[in-house]
């Protein structure tokens, strides 16, 4: 089994130039008539945001039901900002974001991690067979992996690998070095191979037959 963060990290620049600068404008534009209580300007970033913050703020906390919660928390703080907000400090989009996962990793500190079992579905024998028995059970331990990375190692992952971020945007967002961002990636990526090697029983053969 592999997963797109387990390896070299990818060659990435930057995302869209083009469409990152609309969706930039679009978004400056929300925040300036959401500052003049245009609820229905805010209503339209809430759009084009959400399930990319909830995706990156589960990844962080690994409960879905939470990362909602941070994740309404956080637009609650950029509703508050909108009248204050003033187009060409910041993007929209890397302030939430910010936010977000400063919120998420405050939530994991507080709170006790849930034993994975409970939130994983494991897939039914009868749906599909062994196999996909075995793949289900895989892809749980490989997510056990991932919740069990510091929390920062955890939202390196999900801003480079789920936003695709580049890694200056990415380091920028967590406001460190992007020295210190490549040092999170990398040592996440160890951990998780070691993980995967594990699960492989291929490699338990080979290691038998070399004993």
């Amino acid at each position: 089994m592999r997963l797109p963060f387990i390896g070299s990290a990818p060659a990435r620049t930057g995302r869209g130039s083009d469409s990152e600068a609309l969706e930039a404008d679009l978004d400056d534009q929300a925040m300036l008539a959401a500052g003049r209580g245009d609820r229905r300007a805010f209503a339209r970033l809430v759009d084009r945001h959400l399930d990319r913050t909830v995706a990156i703020t589960a990844r962080v906390i690994g409960r879905r039901a939470e990362a909602e919660e941070v994740t309404q928390e956080a637009f609650l703080r950029l509703w508050k900002k909108a009248e204050a907000w003033r187009p060409g400090k910041a993007r929209v989009g890397t302030w939430l974001t910010r936010v977000a996962i400063n919120l998420a990793i405050d939530r994991t500190r507080r709170v006790r991690p849930v034993d994975l079992d409970q939130a994983v579905e494991v897939a039914d024998p009868a749906a599909g067979g062994e196999d996909l028995v075995d793949a289900a059970q895989r892809a749980q331990a490989v997510r056990a992996a991932v919740a069990r990375l510091p929390d920062r190692q955890r939202a390196a992952l999900a801003l480079f690998y789920d936003r695709e971020m580049s890694m200056q945007q990415a380091a920028e967002t967590m406001q460190i070095s992007v020295r210190a961002l490549e040092s999170l990636l990398a040592r996440a990526r160890r951990t998780l191979k070691v993980a995967l090697d594990d699960l492989d029983p291929k490699r338990d053969d080979v290691r038998g037959d070399r004993a």
